[in-house]
């Protein structure tokens, strides 16, 4: 890899495929975007990085290193594109999956719609055994019942096997003896053991969590054969990664064997890269925001930290796995509006997608997106759209906001534009304010950091809304998240349930388990080839009052001391609930290690203003209730000294942003943008 000199990260959206190119030889870093080829995103990834190299002079052959998000795993759970599966369980566990949890999220809606299920009732087998909570058997695995699963699962059409056994977490003898007759019996079906993706307790959340893995193993290897085949072409042959939803990256053989920890893959990178720029331009808060063409992911980076959460959920099925903690809706620049029955404009969760996309973009799209509003009120210049890689087409999108919105509502075509954006900055203000309040934070408190191809045309009116004062503009912030990824390190979650009570004589048992995880740590990371100067292991551990049934993750680096830990947790707790009692009993639920493998990481240079005016000229904009001529800035070639005052536009090849009236905005650190509230 230290003799390529060229690093290459691609993250997959809905719309886009992002790329960012960092070259060692001079230090540049670059940005590009393609559009994503959803039949096979493995497609429009290449042709990203051919067009990639033919564009910034490098040979396919100089890529060392390829960091890749991918929304694969993601996608195939939303469309329930997965393998035909089977679950194999403790014997009179089977309806577990079915059963879920007892969560009213509408508390007053007496028809609920049912949790969803993966696997059907006829596909979930009973197998004779049973483990105790303590880890000893209260019945023996009965091998010999083996031989009538198997043909179980052939008459089945098994594609995939999820194994959750009860307690298994505590003592995996069962299942890993399961797993080898399974494999000794059928080789290559898949199969996944709880006790290896999710060894945690929670019966409901590691069955699913081991389920999601299981269907998803068929469907990402698939993935997989077909990038490693094309890797090959034209000397391509880099070593590739893939991003994890907890922010780091793994090998090809882990996303292969634990698919379900891909499931955030491309989110995080923004997150990650918000950390990064909370450092750099020394910004410990920020609400990072990331709006590209189908959906808006909130972040919060706090104290310099971005926050991780030990379970997740998509769709409604919860994955307990570390992931950057995220909130996400369905608002971007592809979403639709619509005008319903009772004469409501709503916009999204539908999206246009890139195939039609918006109506501007000339592909048979007809329902107005926010993308079209933005390009109706003068925002997006229809000639510079991705730089001038595309034309949008005005005449078709005026033409399709009166039609959809404008005439329903008995409006012009400016007020029905300016209505969608109204209605989509309320949304984006809505997802923005649970973030921060849910944790009990003081939006004024941040700043907010806007990305994502779309973020831009919005942030200074949502910060308006939240009372928020300072709006970051990143350098390159169409592909944020691709930058986040380029400098990314592996990352490995280990995990072990152990219920006990956080005090001194525990600390034996405490100490053994710790010992236990830091070994499976050293043991992962020497697997992927990291030498040991670039291992770092870290000791969290999941605690709760004792009574509780939720619990806290907190740090201990320490992982001896249990007076710092104690401490932290009263302080975490009190943040989060506005209570904390030091002298309530506390109890470790959960002991984790996260195992970091540093990537070498090559020096960026700084990018230089471009020698040319910056100040592009003027162009009318629909502001404030009427047509104005308004600045439009270069942002390239913008100096430190110039002062953008709002309402004005400033454009770059896959950006363009709104700077309101009332802000004020001028080049910060690290090239980063920063408009300021006059008010």
């Amino acid at each position: 890899m230290s003799e390529r000199p060229v690093r290459l990260a691609v993250d997959i959206g809905g719309t886009f495929t992002d790329l960012q190119v960092l070259d060692a030889r001079d230090g540049s870093v670059r940005a590009w975007k393609t559009p994503t080829t959803p039949e096979d995103p493995s497609i429009g990834l290449l042709r990203g990085v051919e067009e990639a190299a033919g564009r910034f002079g490098f040979a396919l052959s100089d890529v060392g290193l390829l960091l890749h998000g991918t929304t694969i795993a993601t996608n195939a759970v939303l469309e329930r594109r997965l393998a035909r599966g089977v679950l194999l369980t403790t014997a009179g566990f089977e309806d577990v999956l079915e059963i879920t949890r007892h969560v009213r999220r509408d508390l007053y809606k007496l028809d609920l719609d049912p949790f969803p299920c993966l696997i059907e009732r006829d596909r979930r087998l009973g197998v004779p055994e049973r483990m105790r909570a303590d880890g000893t058997a209260e019945r023996t695995l009965d091998e010999a019942a083996l031989p009538g699963l198997i043909a179980r699962l052939d008459a089945l059409g098994a594609e995939a096997v999820a194994v959750c056994l009860l307690h298994a977490y505590a003592n995996p003898a069962h299942e890993q003896r399961l797993k080898a007759l399974i494999g000794a019996a059928r080789p290559g079906l898949p199969v996944s053991l709880s006790s290896e993706i999710s060894p945690e307790i929670r019966e409901y959340e590691r069955s699913s969590t081991t389920v999601l893995n299981a269907l998803l193993m068929p469907v990402v290897r698939a993935y997989l054969e077909r990038l490693e085949a094309r890797l090959g072409e034209g000397g391509f042959q880099p070593l590739v990664f893939l991003v994890q939803s907890n922010g780091g990256v793994c090998s090809l053989r882990q996303a292969a064997e634990q698919p379900a920890r891909l499931l955030l893959s491309g989110p995080s990178g923004g997150a990650l890269a918000a950390g990064r720029i909370a450092q750099l331009l020394a910004r410990p808060n920020l609400v990072a925001v990331d709006m590209g063409g189908t959906s808006y992911d909130v972040s919060v980076v706090q104290e310099g930290r971005v926050s991780v959460v030990t379970q997740g959920e998509i769709d409604r099925l919860p994955v307990r796995l570390p992931m950057v903690e995220m909130r996400t809706i369905g608002a971007g620049g592809g979403s639709i509006a619509s005008v319903d029955h009772g004469g409501r404009l709503t916009v999204g969760p539908r999206s246009a997608g890139s195939r039609p996309g918006p109506v501007a973009y000339g592909r048979g799209g007809t329902e107005p997106t926010v993308t079209d509003a933005n390009l109706a009120l003068g925002r997006l210049d229809p000639d510079y759209f991705l730089g001038g890689m595309m034309t949008l087409d005005m005449p078709a999108t005026r033409a399709a906001i009166a039609a959809k919105v404008g005439e329903p509502l008995g409006l012009g075509v400016e007020p029905a534009a300016q209505g969608m954006l109204t209605v989509t900055n309320a949304k984006l203000g809505a997802a923005v304010r649970l973030s921060l309040f849910e944790k009990g934070l003081d939006p004024r408190d941040f700043a907010l950091l806007s990305f994502g191809g779309a973020g831009g045309l919005h942030a200074t009116d949502v910060a308006a809304e939240m009372g928020i004062r300072e709006v970051i503009f990143p350098r390159e912030p169409g592909t944020l998240s691709a930058y986040g990824i380029l400098y990314s390190d592996l990352v490995q979650d280990i995990a072990r349930s152990r219920v006990m009570p956080a005090v001194p004589v525990s600390l034996p048992a405490i100490g053994a388990l710790v010992a236990e995880l830091r070994a499976e740590a050293e043991a992962g990371l020497a697997r992927d080839g990291v030498p040991p100067e670039r291992r770092e292991v870290a000791v969290a551990a999941d605690m709760r009052y004792h009574g509780q049934a939720f619990e806290l993750l907190v740090p201990w680096p320490e992982a001896t001391e249990l007076a710092p830990l104690l401490a932290r947790f009263h302080t975490l707790h009190r943040q989060r609930f506005s209570y904390a009692d030091e002298a309530e009993a506390v109890e470790i639920v959960t002991l984790r290690a996260i195992a970091t493998g540093r990537l070498p990481k090559p020096e960026a240079a700084e990018a230089a203003p471009t020698a040319r005016p910056a100040l592009k000229g003027s162009r009318r904009v629909f502001e404030d209730g009427a047509w104005r001529d308004l600045p439009v800035w270069d942002r390239e070639a913008l100096p430190p000294e110039d002062r953008i005052i709002g309402p004005a536009i400033v454009e770059e090849p896959f950006a363009t942003h709104w700077i309101g009236r009332g802000w004020t905005a001028s080049l910060g650190p690290a090239g980063a943008l920063i408009a300021r509230s006059d008010a």
